[in-house]
């Protein structure tokens, strides 16, 4: 190995170390309870004066907890510690005044100290970087027995684990700090989208209600009722003023989702028996099967709920196979914290590389029945901002599953039967 490799390898080395130490942010702070409490048990437990807990910088050493004398910093080339850093286990030194590696160190000629018996474990991170070593020593020359030494490493490793739980703690902290903060800008961009799209949907609604209003009472008049092709033309403009009226609410309701959520004990089965009663009128002239099994009761904003069941269900619906009655089952399984609802139907089905985007906003699939592609988006963002998801899963022969999770109550949840 070549000079220029050994100079490489330390620098690497002293940059990693010095990485790992501003990690830990311990540097210049007080020791804190448990730091000193290890530190005080390492030297009574190798029955010395004095013991400190020393962190190795790529210039200096700094004392962060010391017992029998005052925390302090020194230079790195003045460090005995700095002297055996890269050793990965104990070194146990007798007496340092006869040892080659210390015995012209400061601390043992008596220029900073009269160091004689030194005793020290490597502080060594989780990703194998020597950071610093626990040492114990004293003025006069003596001996540890093998528990002693044994005593000096574990005390070692666990203030390596409390640096370690410190760091992780702060990163906790600063995690759930910056989720805090998305939350709260969320919720502000909820409160804003949902003041914008009121502002926008009473605009567009005046002048839309004027021009279905005019359309109306242009159809009555006895020239366009007389005038075959002039009455399409208005019954088609006051169809499209209809549609575009529908769709002005759908983007109203989903700017609202998530702004403000009303969460209180809800019976699934309650609600969707709303649903199948607003809805019986078409599933009658379609001629519409229902099979519902047992529906839990979680903890949810039942009109937003109501919103899901309503377009999953009508989607259903309206998706159907030509000349094939809809066959709809509606079922709920619990897993683990959440419960399931599945939603199958006999339709048309959803292509696999549809089943993604279909719940974007304004995303429309390839099929014969018109959509504004907002209905599902809107189901999306009532799932989620419920702390749940919603997907699309194959079956086997035509139709579709769509399905949603949502957090349960707790694991003792009663199923009502149907």
């Amino acid at each position: 190995m070549t000079n220029r490799t050994v100079v490489d390898e330390h620098s690497d080395q002293a940059q990693r170390r010095d990485v790992a130490l501003w990690r830990y942010d311990v540097l210049g702070r007080a020791p804190g309870r448990e730091l000193q409490a290890l530190v005080d048990i390492a030297a009574q437990l190798c029955a010395v004066p004095t013991a400190a807990i020393n962190l190795i910088t790529s210039t200096e050493q700094q004392q962060i907890a010391t017992t029998g004398f005052e925390p302090s910093i020194c230079a790195r080339e003045d460090s005995m510690c700095a002297a055996v850093l890269e050793h990965t286990d104990r070194v146990v030194v007798p007496n340092a005044s006869v040892d080659e590696r210390f015995r012209d160190n400061p601390f043992v000629t008596g220029i900073l100290g009269d160091v004689r018996f030194y005793a020290s474990a490597p502080l060594t991170t989780p990703e194998g970087v020597i950071v610093g070593r626990l040492c114990v020593f004293d003025g006069v020359p003596r001996e540890l027995d093998e528990a002693q030494e044994e005593a000096l490493v574990a005390i070692a490793e666990r203030v390596v684990d409390v640096l370690e739980l410190r760091l992780r703690t702060r990163e906790l902290e600063d995690s759930l700090a910056a989720l805090t903060q998305a939350r709260d800008e969320l919720h502000r961009s909820n409160e804003a989208l949902s003041v914008f799209a009121g502002q926008v949907s009473h605009d567009l609604r005046t002048p839309l209600t004027a021009i279905m209003a005019s359309t109306e009472m242009l159809g009555q008049r006895e020239a366009v009722v007389a005038d075959q092709w002039s009455g399409r033309l208005v019954a088609t403009a006051f169809r499209s003023a209809t549609r575009m009226a529908g769709m002005i609410e759908q983007i109203l309701a989903h700017a609202r989702v998530g702004a403000e959520l009303h969460k209180s004990p809800t019976d699934l089965r309650t609600v969707l028996d709303s649903v199948l009663e607003d809805l019986a009128p078409t599933l009658s002239a379609r001629r519409a099967s229902v099979d519902v099994g047992d529906l839990p009761s979680i903890p949810a904003d039942a009109q937003q709920l109501y919103s899901v069941l309503l377009n999953i269900v009508s989607n259903a619906i309206k998706y159907a196979r030509p000349d094939v009655p809809p066959a709809i089952a509606i079922t709920a399984d619990q897993h683990d914290r959440s419960w399931r609802i599945c939603v199958r139907d006999n339709g048309i089905g959803i292509a696999p590389a549809d089943r993604g985007r279909v719940f974007d906003l304004f995303n429309r699939v390839e099929t014969s029945v018109d959509g504004s592609g907002i209905g599902l988006a809107t189901v999306k963002r009532i799932i989620e901002a419920h702390g749940g998801s919603i997907g699309i899963s194959p079956v086997d022969g035509p139709g579709t599953i769509v399905w949603f999770e949502l957090p349960a109550a707790d694991s003792s949840d009663e199923v009502r039967e149907s």
